[in-house]
């Protein structure tokens, strides 16, 4: 907690506070929701529909998981900075928010998560339909804000700021290409199908992340602890493994156990092969976390230092990426 980005004068102050009803988020969410859903009814195609895959699919993958959450928040990997702009734009793309605004409702909510306590909207801790109506139509505001220190580099970095100030506005061009390759059916389907689905399943997720779900490790003395959403893997490129990302925030692998497959870490090794990211960090490349403890595997998966890779031909085989993940059983900082 030393190093986090975020200063709190005591631990209340990110229990006491207000959920306050946000006209602009909400009407954003359910312009875009209302417009997709008449609009979708209306114009749909199976060409605008698989629009609508291919542009979700890419914003999730590129923007959310690597460009958003991966490098911008956590810096897990380095790549050039042309391509990190690229990334960061694609997240934008999602329709959540500009990108320090994201990175400052992300580190607010991971550091409070950290806490013994703290506020329900900051742990996804009410009903389903509420935490809903919350977190898409409601901003939290807290009695004491607690201080968000983001390093000069990502604050003070002018195309960031850029969409800081614009964000809403980056769907524009979007839109714009899309009408002229397809009409109204691409726009509502590329873009505005395509924001909903992206703040939508944000929640969803996360709220499931926080609620129901296996867990391998946990985190002594946290209000909240991140749970594993199985058969989702895919339509999160690899965000729903959120157990593993709550032990080991830093990571740019967040599928840790054999069978968590991870889309986005996927990508990032394709990237190294080709050059455009390196120094990918793992469990074992983090600091020790005293109060993290390894828990049975409750999935009935073997961990990576203890799984029987299967022979061909009587011989063992082993990709040159799970031979230097560098993940035993019991990584660093974890007591079992």
């Amino acid at each position: 907690m030393e190093q986090h980005r975020v200063r709190a004068a005591a631990p209340s102050d990110v229990v006491v506070g207000e959920v306050r009803y946000a006209p602009l988020k909400s009407l954003w969410f359910l312009g875009m929701a209302g417009t997709a859903l008449i609009g979708g009814w209306l114009t749909f195609s199976w060409t605008a529909f698989a629009v609508f895959l291919l542009a979700t699919a890419t914003v999730l993958l590129f923007g959310h998981s690597l460009g958003s959450h991966r490098k911008l928040i956590h810096n897990s990997f380095q790549c050039p900075k042309w391509l990190e702009y690229v990334l960061v734009y694609l997240g934008v793309q999602v329709g959540l928010a500009g990108p320090l605004g994201l990175l400052r409702q992300h580190e607010l909510r991971d550091y409070a998560q950290r806490l013994p306590d703290c506020h329900d909207y900051l742990r996804h801790g009410r009903s389903m339909w509420l935490d809903a109506w919350w977190q898409l139509n409601c901003n939290l505001h807290l009695a004491n804000e607690p201080v968000i220190s983001i390093e000069p580099h990502i604050a003070e970095d002018r195309f960031y700021r850029f969409l800081e100030r614009t964000w809403m506005l980056q769907q524009v061009p979007v839109a714009l290409l899309l009408f002229c390759l397809g009409g109204w059916p691409f726009v509502i389907f590329g873009t505005c199908a395509r924001v909903t689905a992206g703040v939508f399943g944000h929640w969803l997720v996360g709220y499931f992340a926080h609620n129901h779900g296996a867990m391998h490790y946990e985190v002594r003395g946290a209000a909240v602890q991140g749970r594993n959403i199985r058969l989702t893997s895919l339509l999160t490129m690899g965000e729903c493994w959120h157990n593993n990302h709550h032990a080991y925030p830093g990571s740019a692998r967040l599928g840790l156990k054999s069978g968590e497959w991870d889309p986005g870490w996927w990508m990032l090794c394709m990237m190294r092969c080709c050059g455009l990211a390196w120094d990918l960090k793992l469990p074992d490349d983090l600091p020790p976390r005293s109060e993290l403890r390894s828990l049975k595997d409750t999935t009935g998966n073997f961990s990576y230092g203890s799984m029987v890779v299967l022979a061909f031909g009587g011989r063992v085989e082993c990709s040159r990426t799970l031979m230097h993940s560098g993940l035993p059983t019991h990584s660093k900082g974890t007591q079992p």
